[in-house]
């Protein structure tokens, strides 16, 4: 079967009815601020298109990882601040998700209303491995959209987790696949079955332990695999070359020279840097210098050193392979982008892709955080995933439990 879509909800008619959303909300924050709003952003379009509709919508989100307690540093409450700013809609925010709060901010909803319930793993039972305690909360949250609800799955950062305001809720109400999930679907299916070639992957972020499982689903489909950002350090030194005190996970080293084995045979070229900013500590204003990829030991600050960046010959040579590309799919920083000085390998890629005729895909929220704070716009790019974790999963062949829910 395949998932039912909002457009045929909608066409059935949505005026008066409760409709329980399961919105992106998780943003990041400094203090009760919002540094990234995002996805948020990303999720006003299908709010919109039920309000516009006549809908009573309700929006289950969660925010960061409670401990299945209320903890106000995890409020929604700045991010419903800022969908309320966005939004030419009602907004409101219960106070709690399924308590006295909810039921009567719910009760009081008027067709095109929004309510927010506050974070959803503020209740223990959301995330928990039980069965039965779970099916027992989303009964309590289905029970706020009352005899004619439905559910509508707009977050796509969450489908690869079992939660109950993601899974058993889908269980128990009419559910229907939100435009934005949908379109996340669409796009992963154009890096998974029929991608246009030549299709470059650039891969980064901290741990290459992170990135395993969708670098050993990639040898043989991607053509040139880009590695940057603290993993490009475990390549290092699976080549044998050291790495001063740069981050590196020792017990990767044999996973990653096996993987370096096949993917020659699979047809897939590793691209590592042959060139790195290596600086004296992990800071914004620490004294750096770039030097050969194999030679980081050699650098004024000895066995000291940290490689903080990819170097300029390695941007440029990476920003190569990106504009002769078809496909390109990008997760995670080169460098420590937040830090002016080490953000220009990051920036390098960014641009790449702007400039590049290929389908172009931003996926994880590092990435994503990294284009906008280095000043790029979202519609320079194919497309800018909402999901991190989501995205690598369903490239590493998982299944999606948000996903295959709808699909009944």
């Amino acid at each position: 079967m395949t998932s039912h879509t909002l457009n045929e909800l909608i066409a059935e008619g949505v005026r008066g009815r409760y409709i329980l959303v399961r919105s992106d909300l998780n943003v990041p924050l400094d203090g009760s601020t919002v540094t990234d709003d995002g996805r948020i952003k990303a999720s006003l379009p299908v709010l919109r298109k039920l309000t516009d509709a006549g809908a009573r919508v309700l929006v289950a989100a969660h925010l960061g990882r409670p401990k299945g307690a209320p903890e106000e540093k995890y409020s929604l409450k700045p991010a419903v601040s800022r969908l309320a700013e966005l939004a030419d809609f009602t907004v409101t925010l219960a106070a709690d998700i399924v308590g006295s709060s909810a039921k009567d901010a719910a009760a009081s909803l008027q067709d095109g209303d929004v309510l927010v319930l506050e974070n959803v793993r503020f209740d223990a039972r959301e995330t928990s491995k039980d069965d039965a305690q779970r099916g027992a909360f989303a009964d309590e949250l289905v029970a706020l959209t009352g005899d004619n609800g439905a559910y509508v799955d707009d977050a796509f950062g969450a489908v690869h987790r079992k939660h109950a305001s993601v899974y058993d809720v889908a269980t128990r109400l009419p559910s229907y696949l939100g435009d934005l999930v949908n379109t996340e679907v669409q796009v992963l299916r154009k890096l998974t079955t029929d991608t246009q070639r030549p299709y470059v992957v650039v891969l980064g972020g901290s741990k290459v332990s992170d990135k395993l499982a969708v670098i050993d689903n990639l040898l043989g489909k991607a053509d040139t695999i880009l590695v940057g950002g603290g993993m490009l350090f475990t390549f290092l030194a699976a080549a044998g070359h050291k790495v001063g005190a740069s981050l590196l996970e020792e017990d990767q080293i044999p996973v990653v020279q096996d993987y370096l084995k096949r993917a020659a045979d699979a047809g897939t070229v590793f691209v590592v840097p042959t060139d790195v900013v290596v600086a004296e500590k992990f800071a914004a204003d620490a004294a750096h210098e770039t030097v050969a990829a194999d030679a980081i030991e050699s650098s004024s600050f000895g066995a000291q050193g940290i490689g903080l960046d990819i170097g300029p010959e390695s941007a440029a040579a990476f920003a190569e392979q990106i504009k002769g590309a078809k496909t390109v799919f990008w997760n995670g920083p080169m460098g420590v982008f937040e830090f002016e000085a080490f953000s220009a390998g990051t920036r390098a890629i960014a641009q790449a892709l702007t400039e590049t005729g290929a389908f172009t895909v931003v996926g994880g929220g590092d990435s994503a955080a990294a284009v906008r704070t280095l000043g790029f716009a979202d519609d320079q790019f194919g497309h800018i995933s909402t999901g991190g974790g989501a995205s690598l999963e369903y490239l590493e062949g998982k299944e999606l439990p948000g996903l295959s829910v709808l699909d009944r």
